[in-house]
């Protein structure tokens, strides 16, 4: 039983996985991969394993990265084989890198991450995300809103696997605070908790190796078995709610959607010489 709540098995999580591989595994090929396994289901203790086991089934992939300060064997997403063996460790939250392991230190994606504050609700995490988008747009850079954690979201836009992780990085976070104070009444990117108010606050913008994407949350989503998943803009205007994708409502909203991850996975890359001159000019 890995959700008591709903009453989710480790089977059912299995055949959920099965459904949406044609979805998923493209969005985590080439992808080291990091496990958080929950044994005892959700509401046991969990912890982060980076270490592949010393042995895997045949078509499970496990490479050790080039350059990667701990130099540990590292299971790489992109076959169903490797999916279901996560989840038959009990990874419910199975994390990519944002790099592949043929080039970790290139990250193809950077995400912009939108956490509320309590007492901010989801339809107004929302609101900042189309915010966010207007002023992509405004810079010609696409980005693709996914639910994240409980009830936050993000803003991904494809890097175009053309620079280093950490330029990308702090080009991406150089132009981040000229963002919320034109919407001071949605979000901030104060530091300090106290000053944040309910606000959705505009946390780092990541393209460092290990963190999460798509993937089921757990213990935050317990009662539920909530699914990260990618949004389209019209769904975000509709106000979508976490709890409308589930590990058992997913399947069948994605079937007639198609992948809503690709023009993350596949985009034209930004430029980001361009994105911030054109920032420049407009501040």
């Amino acid at each position: 039983m890995f959700w008591p709540g709903p009453g989710i098995t480790k089977g059912e999580l299995l055949r959920y996985y099965a459904r949406v591989s044609p979805w998923l595994l493209p969005a985590v090929a080439d992808r080291p991969l990091v496990m958080k396994r929950f044994p005892n289901g959700v509401l046991g203790k969990s912890f982060y394993q980076q270490r592949a086991p010393d042995e895997v089934p045949a078509g499970v992939r496990v490479a050790t990265v080039a350059d990667d300060a701990e130099a540990v064997p590292r299971l790489v997403g992109g076959s169903l084989q490797t999916l279901l063996y996560m989840t038959q460790l009990a990874a419910i939250s199975q994390d990519p890198w944002f790099s592949r392991v043929q080039a970790p230190d290139a990250a193809d994606y950077v995400a912009l991450d939108l956490d509320p504050m309590p007492g901010v609700s989801f339809s107004q995490v929302l609101e900042v995300a189309r915010a966010v988008r207007d002023e992509l747009t405004g810079l010609d850079v696409v980005a693709v809103p996914k639910t994240s954690a409980p009830r936050a979201c993000t803003c991904t836009c494809p890097c175009g696997r053309t620079r280093p992780t950490p330029p990308g990085s702090s080009s991406a976070s150089s132009s981040r605070p000229s963002w919320p104070p034109r919407h001071p009444r949605l979000a901030t990117v104060e530091r300090v908790v106290a000053k944040r108010a309910a606000r959705s606050t505009w946390t780092t913008c990541r393209t460092s190796r290990a963190r999460r994407s798509p993937r089921p949350t757990a213990r935050a989503r317990a009662s539920f078995a909530g699914v990260s998943t990618p949004l389209d803009w019209h769904e975000n205007r509709r106000g979508a709610a976490p709890e409308d994708f589930t590990v058992r409502t997913v399947w069948t909203a994605s079937r007639g959607v198609g992948d809503l991850w690709a023009p993350a996975r596949t985009g034209r890359g930004v430029d980001l010489r361009a994105a911030l001159e054109r920032l420049a000019r407009r501040w």
